[in-house]
């Protein structure tokens, strides 16, 4: 298959990984029909795309596959995946395919259709500076343009003699940065209330924010560790009220396969409304991943964890060049915020580190101080600097 370089139709590919992808993604696209681009746009999404007009071919939970050791059953399906777009592009001949976070199958769908003749943006930078940075040749091989979130990643690319550009991060920009958690929460406590026909009284409720990540394998292996979590909390402060934001209808027949298991555990499981949940929850536990980065931008003290297969575990500890796994952490190059991961994760320890810090009002006030200094750091005009660059790459 080869497309001609100059022969394009007016279409744009966008191909996202995973839900926070699908965000990411959502902010891109309304920056280009701010911009004046209304191409029509279709690939793999999720509902924020679709509601967009995104025509997706693909739903994202189709790709959300994460590991070493998880990824091998889902191979056969992601090759034809990856077949059957590259098959799609031959035939709609888009401008630019805009792929979006999920290095693993992006990457290598974008060499092949660069081979082809069409030009590649990445949004997202993979975290080189974390690690696996050997795959920067890779990456160059295939991409055209990289937009990066973060400011230090530009310099990795430009030595590389890699067109890059820094844009900012679209949470930044879409999160406001004055958070008023008293109305947040109230506006939770009734839609709680809504749900369930309980009573909950702001004034006394601690809110806890569960976030059990945004793929099956992480939800299975992560949420019932927070689940025992809460219930050994409870032990400690009966005023406790769990909240657990779930991004897909698949994910919240899981969770609650799993909730089933603690009828009496004050927790509501909500489809969609993690903004909500994080601008009005007094402390969270969160999975690593965006989500983090996410309730960091929301002002949320939080404590980290995260559980994977055994023998993906091993793999990435060996290809990791930081002490830390949380993007606040690795953006401060500092242990903001505490950290449990694998073996450490154990109920005991979760509820422990919520505990120590739900009493630690100095602790807390700190953690909110450098969160609001790394919004400001990343608070760009996102949508547009990220739209204009996409646009750059259709007329050059």
């Amino acid at each position: 298959m080869f497309i001609n370089n100059s022969i394009y139709c007016d279409n744009i590919l966008i191909v996202t990984g995973e839900s926070s992808g699908d965000i990411l993604a959502s902010y891109l696209l309304k920056g280009l029909r701010q911009e004046g681009c209304n191409w029509p746009v279709w690939g793999i999404g999720g509902q924020r795309l679709s509601a967009l007009g995104m025509e997706c071919v693909e739903n994202i939970d189709n790709l959300a596959v994460r590991g070493y050791a998880e990824v091998l059953p889902a191979l056969p399906r992601l090759w034809l995946m990856r077949r059957t777009l590259m098959a799609q592009a031959a035939q709609r001949r888009p401008r630019v395919c805009i792929t979006v976070d999920a290095p693993d199958f992006n990457l290598t769908l974008a060499a092949k259709l660069k081979s082809m003749g069409i030009p590649t943006i990445h949004f997202i930078s993979p975290s080189i500076w974390a690690w696996r940075r050997e795959r920067l040749i890779n990456i160059k091989s295939a991409i055209d343009t990289m937009l990066c979130v973060f400011p230090h990643e530009v310099s990795l690319y430009h030595a590389v003699g890699m067109r890059a550009q820094y844009v900012g991060h679209p949470m930044a920009q879409a999160i406001p940065l004055t958070i008023n958690r008293v109305k947040a929460k109230q506006n939770l406590c009734d839609l709680l209330l809504d749900i369930n026909q309980t009573k909950l009284i702001p004034s006394i409720i601690t809110l806890v924010a569960m976030l059990p990540g945004s793929r099956e394998t992480e939800l299975n292996y992560i949420f019932p560790k927070q689940l025992a979590a809460a219930t050994l909390l409870l032990k400690k402060n009966i005023h406790l009220y769990f909240v657990v934001p779930i991004v897909s209808d698949s994910l919240m027949l899981q969770a609650q396969k799993y909730l089933a298991k603690y009828p009496d555990l004050p927790l509501t499981l909500l489809r969609g409304q993690a903004e909500l949940v994080l601008a009005a929850a007094d402390i969270g536990l969160i999975a690593s991943g965006t989500a983090t980065l996410e309730a960091a931008l929301y002002r949320l003290p939080m404590v980290i964890c995260y559980n994977m297969p055994h023998t993906s575990w091993l793999i990435m500890r060996r290809k990791n060049y930081l002490p830390w796994v949380g993007l606040p952490n690795i953006l401060y190059q500092e242990s903001i915020v505490p950290e449990l991961l694998q073996n450490a994760a154990t109920p005991a320890a979760l509820a422990e580190a919520i505990w120590s810090l739900l009493q630690d009002t100095q602790r807390i006030v700190l953690m909110r101080e450098k969160f609001s200094i790394l919004h400001q750091r990343l608070y760009c005009d996102t949508q547009s600097l990220a739209a204009r660059a996409v646009i750059r790459q259709c007329i050059s």
